[in-house]
C-alpha cells in the first residue's frame, strides 16, 4: 500500500492507497516542531480506526511547501513503514510533465503535483484554482507542460488580516451573504470576502485566457472551492482530490520507470 503526504503552509492532509483506491484520509495542522513518533502515535490509532494494517504500507510519497517538516516525515517512513519516501522537487522523484518557468526558479510541489493530477484526468489547456493558504492559479499547456501561473493572498489568510490589523473589526466565517450590499459590518465583510474573491477569481481566469488566446478548462480545489462553485460558471470542474491524486500518479510513474530499467 502507498501512503500520501501533502503538506501544506497550513494543513497537512494524509492518504493510504491500495493500488488506485484511496482507502481513508487524515488531516492536522502543519506543525515542523511534530516528531517522527508523534507523527507515527497519532497515524497508527487513525489506521486503526479504518482498519487498516501499517505494516502493510511498503512506499510513501510527499509533497511539502514546508521543508522543515520532511525531515520527520523521512524518519516516519524510515523508521515505521521501513522504506525512503518519494519526495517530490528530489532530484529520484521525476514527473511525467515539462516545467516551462523561468531558468533558476523552483516551483512550489502542489502545484507541479495538481499539475500532474488534472492532465491525467481532463486533459491540456487547463487553469488550476486552488483554494489553499495562497489562491494560486496555474495554468497547464494543452501538452500537460506547467507554464506558470499567478499567486494571490487566499482567502482565510485576507479574513486574517483584516480583523489582526483592524481594532474594529470582527473575525468572521466565510460564507455568502444574501446581499451584495451590507447592512451592517460582518455583511460588509462577508460580501468583501465572497464577492470580492469571486470576481478575482473570473477577472484572473478571464485574463489568462486572453492572454493565451484559449478557453481553458477551469479546475477549482481546495476547501472553498464548494463555496465558491455554487456563483460562478467558470469552473469546470471541483476535484477536491487533486493533491492526493497527482501524488498517486507521480509514484506510478516513477514505479514504472524503475520497472523499465530493471
Amino acid at each position: 500500500m502507498l501512503f500520501a503526504v501533502d503538506v501544506g503552509n497550513t494543513n497537512t492532509v494524509f492518504a493510504v492507497f491500495d493500488g488506485s483506491v484511496k482507502l481513508s484520509e487524515w488531516r492536522c495542522s502543519t506543525n515542523i516542531l511534530r516528531t517522527a513518533d508523534e507523527y507515527f502515535v497519532w497515524l497508527e490509532a487513525l489506521m486503526d480506526l479504518s482498519g487498516i494494517n501499517f505494516k502493510e504500507i511498503s512506499n510513501v510519497i510527499i509533497s511539502s511547501v514546508v521543508p522543515k517538516v520532511v525531515l520527520n516525515l523521512r524518519i516516519l517512513s524510515s523508521r515505521y513503514f521501513s522504506c525512503r519516501p518519494l519526495v517530490v522537487g528530489k532530484s529520484d522523484c521525476h514527473v511525467p510533465i515539462d516545467i516551462r518557468v523561468d531558468q533558476g526558479v523552483l516551483v512550489g510541489a502542489d502545484r507541479i503535483v495538481n499539475s500532474v493530477g488534472a492532465f491525467n484526468r481532463y486533459g491540456g489547456d487547463l487553469i488550476i484554482v486552488d483554494f489553499g493558504t495562497a489562491t494560486t492559479f496555474d495554468v497547464v499547456a494543452s501538452d500537460g507542460a506547467y507554464i506558470g501561473g499567478v499567486i494571490a493572498p487566499g482567502v482565510n489568510l485576507s479574513v486574517k488580516a483584516l480583523h489582526d490589523e483592524s481594532a474594529a473589526l470582527p473575525h468572521i466565517d466565510i460564507s455568502k451573504p444574501k446581499n451584495v450590499v451590507g447592512t451592517n459590518t460582518v455583511d460588509c465583510m462577508k460580501s468583501g470576502i465572497f464577492w470580492g474573491y469571486l470576481s478575482l477569481i473570473e477577472g484572473l481566469v478571464q485574463k489568462i485566457r486572453v492572454e493565451r488566446d484559449s478557453e481553458s478548462k477551469v479546475i477549482a480545489t481546495g476547501g472553498l472551492a464548494p463555496l465558491f462553485s455554487t456563483e460562478t460558471t467558470f469552473f469546470n470542474y471541483v476535484n477536491l482530490d487533486l493533491t492526493l491524486s497527482g501524488l498517486l500518479d507521480i509514484y506510478n510513474f516513477n514505479s514504472k520507470e524503475n520497472l523499465n530499467e530493471d
